[in-house]
């Protein structure tokens, strides 16, 4: 942490961030953070979300993995869409004409970042070829998306579907507690974290950062609560961050953002996602801080989930712009990368 920062927090009688059972989560801490290792991961709403930051900022999100979800743009502000072209292919697939001709437009009025920061970014892309929620062709059009976009798709992408695997995020026994069961690998359900033999963390966590080590749980860390109603009203009011001790001493670190689900969010299935992910091990034994915002519902939300049809300004904006830089959900997420790596300052301010 750096020492600016450190004793701000002393000041207001902390001594850090809270410990996850708090009852008071106090605002987010500055760490020293590369940005050249700064990476946003999601799963399904999540997942759309995580893609949506990657276009929107790409100058700040150098890697991107996504499980579960379809291509950038494809709700373009409609629920019905969503729901019928962007889960289920009842409409069709997206048109990929329509896909581009939005991001062309995003560009042309700078709501997304340069195409050749774009180009630079390493993606991991997963999708369960089991999949009911999201179908697998949706996935498909995501690779299609990043093949175009990428400067060299063969070494920048990897894009894995898994047979017989369903809706959620895979991952191994290893990375559960004795209270926390896995999903079926097909039949997914609560908490959507899927026994399909598969460390997904992993594998993103070693296509995104070059070399990394593997954990072999002598690294420590710890989870924290902070306050995110600084950055956006319609988000929970606690959200989590893991924080590996070196962090923690000041010592340099990436920052991985992970998103979770539709109904994935501590309202819905307490800690099993910001704990059993997988995502933890991989950044204590690699000096990676994450960051685990939380949705929240509401009556134009009830599932949790992420904003990624427009629903946050669909009441008063005829044509959403949620999936760009001026999105309201969207810009919030941004503005907490930014004050935990020292670029803002505290929102609350």
């Amino acid at each position: 942490m750096k020492t600016a920062s450190f004793l701000a927090v002393l000041a207001l009688g902390l001594a850090g961030p809270a410990p996850a059972d708090d009852d008071t989560p106090p605002p987010l801490p500055v760490f020293t953070l590369d940005p050249a290792a700064i990476s946003v991961m999601g799963v399904s709403s999540g997942g759309y979300m995580a893609t949506q930051l990657a276009v929107a900022h790409p100058e700040l999100f150098t890697g991107l993995a996504v499980f579960a979800a379809g291509p950038w743009g494809c709700a373009q502000g409609e629920l019905s869409r969503a729901l019928n072209q962007c889960m289920a292919t009842r409409r069709g697939l997206p048109e990929r004409e329509a896909l581009t001709a939005r991001l062309t437009d995003y560009r042309r009025d700078d709501l997304v970042g340069a195409a050749e920061r774009l180009a630079d970014q390493r993606v991991y892309l997963w999708h369960g070829e089991a999949d009911t929620t999201v179908a697998p062709a949706l996935g498909e059009r995501l690779a299609e998306q990043y093949r175009r976009w990428l400067a060299d798709p063969e070494t920048q992408l990897k894009a894995v579907r898994q047979p017989g695997a369903g809706h959620g995020w895979p991952v191994t026994a290893a990375d559960l507690s004795e209270t926390t069961e896995l999903a079926d690998c097909r039949e997914g359900g609560a908490p959507y974290l899927l026994g399909c033999g598969l460390d997904g963390a992993g594998e993103a966590v070693s296509w995104l950062y070059e070399d990394p080590e593997t954990p072999d749980d002598t690294a420590r860390g710890m989870l924290w609560t902070f306050d995110q109603t600084a950055f956006d009203d319609d988000l929970a009011e606690r959200g989590f961050l893991y924080v590996p001790k070196a962090c923690e001493e000041g010592a340099p670190c990436g920052l991985v953002m992970a998103l979770h689900g539709c109904n994935m969010n501590a309202e819905a299935i307490g800690e099993a996602f910001v704990r059993h992910t997988g995502l933890n091990r991989w950044a204590a034994a690699n000096r990676l801080v994450v960051l685990y915002p939380q949705a929240t519902s509401s009556l134009a939300n009830p599932q949790g989930c992420w904003d990624w049809w427009g629903h946050e300004e669909s009441l008063w904006q005829p044509e959403p712009q949620h999936d760009s830089r001026a999105g309201a959900q969207l810009s919030g997420l941004v503005r907490m990368v930014r004050q935990l790596s020292g670029q803002a300052k505290r929102p609350a301010e």
